[in-house]
């Protein structure tokens, strides 16, 4: 392998370490990650990574402990936690919680367990906790538990989510508050105050009643796109409550789609209806409007986990 030295770009460095071409995989600014997956009917352990800042093709960042589908992700400024999903071997819903740091690329480490093993479940966070809701056992569940990211060890119980329809439903999260959105056949949307515990709260409805859509958001304004065909990107202002608004549309109709944010920019990757996409599309949080393409992934998939050190609940 090459060594390298002298004044490198960040986009330069991305694209070094994606050939792996590059002997420090120290990284620097605003990261989002896109973890797992399926394609075509496999799962994948496979991390790639983008510069949410700029636009450009992911790079490989490194793999999961499994090989998973239908998983959930959040984080922290320094580490990104991925939970549950259905994962390899044996087609099992997992109840397997792993970690990486952001500015330090390489393979995931076993974090520990959520209370219930399940797919397509959501994930929010504030700059400390973690907290995992929904999702699909062999019915759907309106589980909720949480995490501390900062250390290791197995999930907590938080409460219940209002709805029981929560396979494929979306979140996102202030510093302070966590938003969970949609489900199977439901539009509801509802919330939680992060640093406490309990049932999630009536927030308001979706434009549409949608599932598998990506959420993310800054810290005042939620993001949801994609889900099951369709196109739609809807918003929220997370300290408020009331209805989703339409706020544009994806380059692609989405499919289990997973997104990323910093304090200005959501990078949205919309999946597809038959095996997964690589394409990614951006749009500025704080406007309204269509998205724009922003480059590809590495590997196309869809039903990933999406982490950002810079998003709204770390704001």
């Amino acid at each position: 392998m090459p060594s390298y030295s002298g004044v490198w770009t960040l986009p330069a460095v991305m694209q070094a370490v994606g050939a792996n071409n590059w002997t420090n995989t120290q990284l620097a600014g605003d990261i989002g990650l896109f973890a797992g997956g399926d394609f075509g009917g496999s799962n994948l352990n496979s991390i790639n990574f983008i510069q949410i800042t700029t636009t450009g093709n992911a790079s490989t960042f490194g793999s999961l402990t499994q090989s998973v589908q239908a998983t959930a992700g959040c984080a922290s400024t320094t580490r990104g936690v991925r939970g549950g999903g259905y994962a390899d071997p044996g087609g099992v819903r997992t109840n397997v919680i792993d970690y990486v740091t952001f500015l330090t690329a390489g393979n995931a480490t076993d974090f520990g367990d959520l209370t219930i093993g399940r797919q397509s479940l959501g994930a929010c966070n504030s700059a400390t906790r973690g907290v995992f809701g929904g999702g699909n056992t062999t019915v759907q569940i309106n589980v909720m538990d949480y995490i501390t990211i900062a250390t290791t060890g197995n999930a907590t119980d938080f409460g219940d989510l209002i709805i029981q329809f929560t396979i494929g439903v979306a979140s996102c999260s202030s510093s302070t508050r966590g938003v969970f959105a949609g489900g199977f056949s439901t539009g509801t949307i509802s919330y939680i105050t992060i640093a406490s515990t309990g049932n999630s709260t009536s927030f308001g409805d979706l434009v549409t009643a949608q599932y598998e859509m990506g959420g993310c958001s800054n810290s005042t304004r939620g993001i949801f796109a994609g889900g099951q065909n369709t196109n739609v990107i809807q918003y929220i202002t997370i300290a408020t409550t009331g209805n989703s608004i339409d706020f544009g549309d994806l380059t692609v109709s989405g499919y289990a789609s997973t997104a990323v944010a910093n304090a200005s920019r959501a990078c949205l990757l919309p999946g597809d209806s038959s095996s997964g996409s690589n394409v990614i599309n951006y749009v500025t949080i704080a406007t309204t409007g269509n998205a724009t393409d922003f480059g590809d992934l590495v590997s196309p998939r869809r039903s990933a986990a999406g982490m950002s050190n810079a998003n709204g609940g770390t704001q």
